[in-house]
């Protein structure tokens, strides 16, 4: 057995090595606002429920180990004192993931992830109105843990209310935990689905995905493709230019499926996307707008 003390690992290595081993772990999707009214969208999984009477939640929004900079979400949980923290279920994993990418502090990952602002009834944030679990809460307490990188910021929250779709209840309004189906967070690229175990979402940090928001309205109200479908799409790095769609157009041997009805189309992006092939997915999506 090889041991080690925290003084002589590097921070990353440290952190690598504790999110490994603790999971794994639910996961907070923090929506908070800033001072100025500007929604933000971020998941964390140094999360957990710590008491029932008062009802809290806790969350720490970790100084970033590569810069020891602070996150949006930290920033406008101590300006402001409130969070919604909607859970996860595997149906928006995917766009959870693209909400996780650091978008400048002006864009709405809302937006770019493709979820839907729903207004709070007893404070500012807004809900994910696609998650099935939605928790208004303010906040008491921010604890910070340290000043360095890796240091968590232990974010006190206080229930206020709690939303729950009614899908997810049994005929005795329990919470069914098979139809929940919880999403949870562990090492390196792993997940965790409570129904069925571990899987990958694969998502490189040194780049932008573009988001769901450019993607063709057509695509974003797909009656085929869905949310982790967009999800995948909009985090892909880089949106095509129009000489490379038309160059697919041209050459690849998808282009006999765009003389498909548009629901055909899309039933076959949705493969090629099950298949790890966003990029043509996308291709042929676009090139399907450019026939219309």
């Amino acid at each position: 057995m090889i041991s080690y003390e925290p003084k002589d690992l590097t921070t990353a290595k440290l952190h690598s090595y504790l999110l490994s081993a603790v999971a794994p772990r639910p996961i907070a999707f923090a929506s908070t606002i800033d001072a100025d009214g500007n929604p933000n969208l971020s998941p964390f999984s140094f999360f957990n429920v710590f008491s029932a009477n008062p009802p809290i939640l806790i969350f720490s929004p970790a100084r970033r180990v590569r810069d020891n900079t602070t996150k949006h979400t930290l920033e406008n949980v101590e300006a402001t004192k409130e969070v919604v923290i909607n859970t996860v279920n595997y149906d928006i994993v995917q766009q959870m993931s693209l909400s996780s990418t650091e978008y400048p502090h002006d864009v709405n990952e809302f937006d770019k992830a493709g979820l839907t602002m729903l207004k709070s009834d007893t404070i500012k944030p807004f809900r994910v109105a696609e998650s099935p679990i939605q928790i208004e809460c303010k906040v008491n307490e921010v604890v910070n843990l340290g000043t360095e990188g890796g240091a968590g910021n232990l974010v006190i929250c206080e229930v206020l209310k709690i939303h729950m779709s009614e899908s997810i209840l049994d005929e005795d309004g329990k919470v069914d935990q098979e139809e929940l189906d919880l999403v949870a967070r562990a090492g390196g690229s792993y997940y965790s689905r409570a129904k069925d175990g571990f899987f990958e979402i694969p998502k490189p940090l040194s780049t932008l995905g573009i988001g769901v928001d450019k993607l063709p309205e057509s695509v974003r109200k797909s009656s085929v493709l869905t949310g982790n479908d967009l999800g995948i799409l909009g985090n892909l790095a880089i949106y095509p230019k129009e000489k490379e769609v038309d160059a697919f157009l041209e050459n690849s041997d998808e282009v006999s499926n765009l003389t498909q009805a548009e629901e055909i189309v899309h039933i076959r992006a949705k493969e090629l996307i099950e298949s790890d092939d966003a990029e043509t997915a996308l291709l042929l999506l676009l090139a399907k707008e450019n026939t219309k």
